[in-house]
């Protein structure tokens, strides 16, 4: 009971939180509550997109004695008092406060069921809810992310060309419908008509390439421009890819308008324009945040959800995971990503219901075929030779390379992200959005490679070679061939056309690795598994055909001999360009199970497996040599969001006397005793500290722990007797005792407050051991705890103190966690 019945509140540092006006408490937000995300001060009114929840719970908390934790608001009022129980904006949730409220509930209708045959339809209901909300996640999810899929692939065509049966088809679907397209030519028909064409009247000559060159920058720098001032001008927290915000908030934290209805609209359509305009990001991260909006608003439909922020929570958690099922079409990748990855919280149901909900979201998904091939997956490949023992060197060298490229990307990265945020550079997003897409447009143009959309380079380098194919890097010189095409077809000699790719190739890996760098993170929505896997993914292909070449030359090698004979199909190139892929990918976010089966749904390669795992592995144990934090870990820091990660290990031998505060320097601990305190001398504290919460003592003489008070609850209740119930003024005694002695004649009436007050804190002695007591916030998602020396209240640890101490003690700047 000690452990479940918690009402924990630490210190709020950031301004905005505490109001001198009681008002501004009571209305959820303050108009003037600023916060800095991803590096742009934003500013956010009463207006939000998600109203608070301080009117939802007024019922939740109608019965009890005050001894389980959850007890009735005011003893000397009929009624609860609204927004009593709810949490301020960017404060942490109290999980066990949270959970016990849900099993309360559950008891309260399990109880009723028996009653009657209307209470056991609300208990059958009630249960089947979540099971209906995640089947509204998925189908919700998977059609905005086949829209999403077709637009994006419309306007990244519609910098080429358009099509004249119809301006809405894309590239593809205008020369399906077209009898004169032939087999070789195939993506010319005449019903495609470049700019040039469409301009000049021709396709040749330097004019037309100048033509085309000029209407492909300008389409990007109009897409881009509207979607940085799309994000700007309505939902600023729509920019980045939103998985360092999402564990934050699924870690308990509370980021208000952050998954509400207006981010998700601009997401949505800023996601297509920033994916359109060519600059070096992808759609899958950001898909992540689209989902977990739809789940966010879709909590509000059902009471349950809407009250409880925990339960809140585990529907988030699955919500994620239709994310990743949307975006790579990869169900059981995205609950293990969910799972591995992004939840703070997981426990078995939710397994379930994230599975449930992904396999929704892919059915939808598969439904719309919006890559029009009748798959679920992004990039089918089909390859027709094993590999072979020998070739996991290469595929550990890919590792290697991908542990290197993932552990420079954070740090040049987040070097660059700490710049904008410390510099005039993050004055300017619209003018910083509109330089990188010029430069991306005007370099990524000359090269067919950089050109095309990253997710049609990933499919071309993934391909493997056949009789039919007229890319470039299939163009390999001519050799008698007696199997039938659908085999695999020998290892030849590259052709000229082969070597021209791999130069071209070259280039685009080097632009592709800078350019990457400055994009991630600029006020769009831009997600970091396609530019990552595309790294990875040339990187491979180059690596893969010069294996193949050095087997085509030299089969008699010690390393070919017995495995690779002449005539023989030995070397994938399309195998080592996935496996770059997992590698790169890897190494920026850490990812390793979920990873693997993310990448063998995603290109159907069930048999490439081990070489899957030995590339994930390798790099993830490289970038660990090199930098401890994955790409999302480093950017919670970076914008110093209260998050404890559990992969992170404490170490140091501290005490909690060390952490506590207040430390001996500082003025005495703010504390609120039972019986001796009036409404004016309350008042005044809760006006002259920032504190959000206060510890109840016996008397300052004894300091003996009575129970902890949150100040949100306390200015509520405070102003709602003043309000309503009669004779409440400035001289009246505030009692938390359970009897309130008789008080003398002509006295205000007094006010007791002990069913606001948490009976049951979490405490610790002033010798525990740091590492205990971070374990103990881990696990059971305390916001704080306090500290007694022989039964006397001593201090006070809060969440931000840990985070704090945790940055002292690795040399890193402790005023850097911004919020509590």
């Amino acid at each position: 009971r000690l452990l479940f019945n918690l009402e924990v509140h630490g210190k709020m540092d950031n301004t905005g939180y505490c109001s001198e006006s009681f008002n501004s408490l009571q209305s959820g937000t303050s108009d003037e509550d600023m916060v800095e995300i991803t590096g742009a001060t934003l500013d956010f009114s009463s207006t939000d997109d998600v109203p608070p929840l301080d009117r939802d719970y007024g019922g939740s908390y109608g019965a009890g004695d005050g001894s389980n934790g959850v007890p009735k608001l005011m003893d000397l009022l009929d009624e609860p008092v609204p927004g009593v129980g709810t949490y301020e904006d960017f404060n942490t949730i109290d999980w066990v406060r949270e959970k016990s409220k849900d099993r309360d509930r559950h008891r309260e209708i399990a109880t009723k069921s028996k009653e009657s045959a209307l209470a056991l339809m609300k208990s059958i209901s009630d249960a089947f809810s979540g099971w209906l909300l995640m089947l509204l996640v998925g189908l919700m999810s998977g059609a905005l992310a086949g829209g999403i899929d077709i637009s994006a692939h419309w306007m990244t065509d519609l910098k080429e060309g358009v099509c004249l049966n119809g301006f809405w088809f894309n590239h593809e679907h205008c020369c399906w419908n077209s009898n004169e397209t032939t087999f070789q030519e195939r993506d010319k028909c005449p019903n495609w008509k470049s700019w040039a064409e469409l301009i000049v009247g021709t396709n040749e000559g330097p004019f037309a390439y100048i033509m085309n060159y000029l209407m492909y920058v300008c389409w990007a720098l109009l897409f881009s421009f509207l979607a940085v001032s799309l994000v700007r001008a309505f939902a600023p927290y729509a920019c980045g890819s939103g998985i360092p915000e999402i564990k934050t908030i699924l870690s308990g934290f509370i980021i208000r308008g952050y998954l509400g209805k207006w981010t998700l609209m601009i997401k949505t359509i800023t996601l297509v324009l920033a994916v359109s305009s060519g600059l070096s990001l992808g759609k899958e991260g950001p898909l992540v945040h689209v989902a977990c909006c739809c789940g966010n608003i879709l909590c509000h439909l059902f009471t349950k959800y809407r009250r409880n922020e925990a339960k809140r929570r585990e529907v988030l958690s699955a919500a994620a995971a239709v994310g990743v099922s949307v975006a790579f079409g990869a169900p059981i990748g995205g609950v293990l990503f969910s799972l591995e990855e992004v939840s703070y919280y997981f426990p078995l149901k939710t397994l379930w219901r994230s599975f449930f909900a992904a396999l929704v979201a892919a059915f939808t998904l598969r439904s719309i075929n919006p890559f029009g091939n009748s798959r679920l997956v992004l990039f089918y490949v089909e390859f027709h030779s094993p590999w072979h023992l020998l070739e996991l060197i290469p595929f550990v060298l890919l590792g290697i390379f991908g542990g290197i490229w993932g552990a420079f990307f954070i740090r040049a990265n987040i070097a660059w992200c700490r710049r904008r945020k410390t510099t005039r550079l993050g004055h300017y997003p619209v003018l910083e959005v509109l330089v990188v897409t010029a430069v991306t447009a005007l370099l990524a143009f000359p090269n067919s490679y950089t050109r095309m959309s990253t997710s049609e380079l990933i499919s071309e380098l993934f391909n493997d070679c056949g009789l039919l194919d007229s890319s470039q890097l299939c163009n390999y010189a001519n050799v008698s061939v007696t199997k039938s095409s659908s085999d695999a077809l020998p290892d030849r000699p590259a052709g000229q056309d082969v070597y021209t790719a791999m130069w071209q190739l070259s280039l685009a890996l080097v632009f592709k690795m800078l350019i990457t760098v400055v994009t991630f993170g600029m006020k769009v929505p831009s997600g970091l598994f396609i530019p990552s896997m595309a790294v990875g993914a040339i990187a491979g292909r180059l690596l893969g055909v010069g294996m193949e070449q050095l087997a085509y030359y030299h089969h008699d090698w010690v390393i070919f001999r017995g495995w690779c004979s002449p005539g023989a199909d030995c070397i994938t190139p399309g195998l080592y360009a996935m496996v770059g892929a997992t590698a790169c990918l890897g190494g920026v976010t850490r990812m390793t199970v979920s990873l693997v089966v993310i990448m063998f749904e995603l290109t159907g390669g069930l048999e490439y497996i081990v070489p899957l795992m030995a590339a994930t592995m390798t790099s993830k144990w490289v970038a660990d040599a090199l930098g401890r934090e994955g790409i999302y870990e480093a950017h919670i820091r970076l914008n110093g969001y209260p998050f404890l990660e559990p992969k992170e290990e404490f170490s140091h031998k501290t005490l909690a006397m060390d952490v506590m505060r207040p430390r001996r320097s500082d003025p005495p601990l703010s504390v609120i005793t039972q019986d001796g305190m009036s409404v004016e001398e309350v008042e005044s504290l809760i006006a002259e500290t920032s504190y959000s919460g206060f510890p109840v003592v016996v008397s300052h003489e004894s300091q003996r722990l009575v129970g902890f008070v949150q100040r949100r609850d306390l200015v509520i209740s405070i102003e709602n007797a003043r309000q309503r119930q009669e004779g409440v003024v400035s001289a009246s005694r505030i009692f938390f005792t359970e009897y309130i002695p008789p008080q003398p004649p002509n006295s205000p009436p007094p006010l007791k407050l002990r069913g606001i007050m948490d009976l049951s804190p979490f405490t610790v002695t002033d010798h525990t051991a740091m590492d205990i007591v971070v374990d103990i916030f881990r696990k059971l998602g305390l916001r704080q705890c306090l500290v007694t020396h022989n039964g006397r209240l001593l201090g006070i640890i809060t969440k931000k103190d840990i985070l704090k101490h945790m940055a002292q003690m690795a040399n890193r700047d402790p005023d850097s966690i911004l919020f509590n």
